[in-house]
């Protein structure tokens, strides 16, 4: 399967999720808008959400990954199938004693992240929801091993599909669930943590046969004998050895999102609940083309260094970083220059009021202006990754925590939210470029001839672009068309329509062949 279609394949399917996620967040934000109890289960969520970002998407992915792919290559797959057993051995019981000591610390770790939620009954329902769903840290963790082990098999259809299941459990959770709670006298927003459990679950159930079809389904060693003896596998001891570095990388990530999530409970009641929604929607551009990609490339970058292949290592990244460009940059310029008719779009209706539309969108333009960074990072870090460097992109992630909160001293008093995440989106474009600057400086990255005039003809297209979207935004009282639905969902498709023809018909008078940058 070639690059552009596992690409493809992964995006597509990512899209599937990210519009069922979306159809999610319309479903609560107009149930129960946006409050303490909302900041509550965001918190609540965030935190098995920390942990997945840390053990399972995170260091855990970006260190096993790259020694399976290696494994695979220099030593055979029967070697492989082991190292598989007695990764999944180790995880497993790491993970239950994690799930263990997670629901008995809820109460710490939501004062940990949000000791600004002030309310009594926000608190509580805080804690009571985490433990309830810090599990789903344990199930997402197996889930992540499952997808590592696919995607290095290049089946990258059944990872990137799974998760419409979690957004199909929430989405009947708060349809179904909630008002049944309701009318018991329970508070509705309980029903999601259920959502969230059974997601986790089904999740996980659906990689086992895409596993066992390929005879790679591991066997977990439940007796003493067989912990340790997966524990002293050179393999495990290696991907454990660059988990270390992976794990400080991923988790300066997540305390900077600890630490903004705690600043966001002591502002305004709903800040937390603004900054999660603008960040759903960030989520569709960064998945979209960023995930899609660093799944994709990671394996085969991998490949290419333990076959000692630099070019075709080298002619990777350069594809992948000419996609990024490509899209990442006209989906910077709508949100910048459409932020509040896309909420507005969006959410504005039932629970969450017209002053909700503008904080979200004051959100998401500060993380638009960091887009192209975030989608970037996830093409650049894995060209690190696959050479098994975990601590070049932990020191400049250590870096960037630092200049992200010297940025949050300055910008939150004068933006409060929109500050933590304008912040956040600053950050990302010095952590990219940081990353850049690495690969170019060590070789390993040559870039292809070709690339300024290649950036002139993006840039010149997107200005076209963002004239249109700033007279869109102009032309029309959004928030306004509140009472006309369908009118603004029409008028909305049309503009987005008319954005897609004066982008890429510009790029095509500008003489860019499309087709033949995404086959190359």
């Amino acid at each position: 399967m070639s690059l552009l279609k596992s690409a493809s394949t992964v995006s597509l399917l990512t899209l599937a999720s990210r519009v069922t996620g979306l159809v999610r967040d319309l479903i609560m934000a107009s149930m129960f808008g946006a409050n303490a109890l909302t900041d509550a289960f965001n918190v609540a969520f965030r935190i098995p959400n920390l942990f997945r970002r840390l053990f399972a998407e995170g260091a855990f992915s970006q260190a096993f990954v790259p020694v399976l792919a290696t494994t695979k290559t220099q030593e055979g797959e029967e070697r492989t199938r082991a190292l598989i057993g007695n990764v999944a051995t180790v995880l497993f019981w790491v993970l239950l004693l994690t799930c263990v000591v997670g629901v008995a610390g809820a109460p710490v770790l939501v004062w940990l992240l949000a000791s600004g939620l002030n309310s009594g009954h926000a608190h509580e329902a805080a804690v009571w929801m985490t433990r309830w769903m810090f599990p789903y840290i344990g199930f997402m963790s197996m889930v992540a091993l499952c997808a590592g082990v696919l995607n290095t098999w290049r089946k990258f259809a059944v990872p990137a599909a799974t998760p419409v299941l979690l957004n199909i459990c929430m989405i009947a959770a708060a349809l179904l669930l909630a008002p049944w709670l309701e009318r018991k006298g329970v508070e509705p927003i309980y029903a999601m943590a259920a959502g969230v459990m059974l997601g986790g679950v089904l999740q996980l159930g659906v990689q086992l046969p895409a596993l066992k079809k390929l005879g790679l389904l591991p066997r977990i060693g439940m007796s003493p004998a067989a912990v340790q003896a997966a524990w002293n596998d050179g393999g495990v001891r290696r991907i454990l050895s660059l988990m270390a570095p992976a794990l400080l990388g991923v988790g300066v990530a997540q305390v900077s999102l600890m630490i903004n999530t705690q600043i966001a409970s002591y502002l305004t009641p709903g800040s937390v609940t603004w900054l999660f929604y603008a960040d759903r929607l960030m989520e569709f551009p960064t998945a979209l083309l960023g995930v899609a990609l660093g799944v994709v490339l990671t394996p085969q970058l991998a490949s290419a260094k333990a076959a000692g292949d630099a070019q075709r290592y080298s002619n990777m990244l350069d594809w992948g970083l000419r996609l990024v460009v490509l899209l990442a940059v006209p989906c910077a310029v709508g949100l910048l220059a459409f932020a509040e008719p896309l909420v507005a779009t969006l959410f504005h209706r039932g629970a969450l009021h017209s002053q909700d539309v503008s904080n979200i969108a004051l959100a998401l333009i500060g993380y638009g202006a960091g887009l192209v960074g975030l989608v970037a990072i996830k093409v650049l870090a894995p060209g690190y990754f696959a050479s098994q460097d975990m601590k070049t992109p932990v020191k400049i992630a250590v870096a960037v925590l630092a200049l992200t909160q010297i940025l949050n001293v300055v910008l939150v008093p004068w933006m409060a939210h929109a500050g933590l995440a304008l912040s956040i989106g600053l950050a990302a474009l010095v952590n990219a470029t940081w990353l850049l600057i690495g690969l170019l400086r060590r070789g390993a990255y040559q870039p292809a001839a070709g690339w300024f005039k290649y950036a002139v003809q993006v840039a010149a297209a997107s200005a076209l672009l963002a004239a249109f979207l700033i007279w869109g935004a102009q032309q029309w009282d959004w928030k306004a068309l509140q009472a006309h639905e369908w009118q603004r969902a029409g008028l909305m498709a049309l503009m987005l329509a008319g954005s897609a023809v004066i982008y890429f018909g510009a790029l095509r008078a500008s003489g860019v062949k499309l087709r033949g940058l995404l086959r190359r």
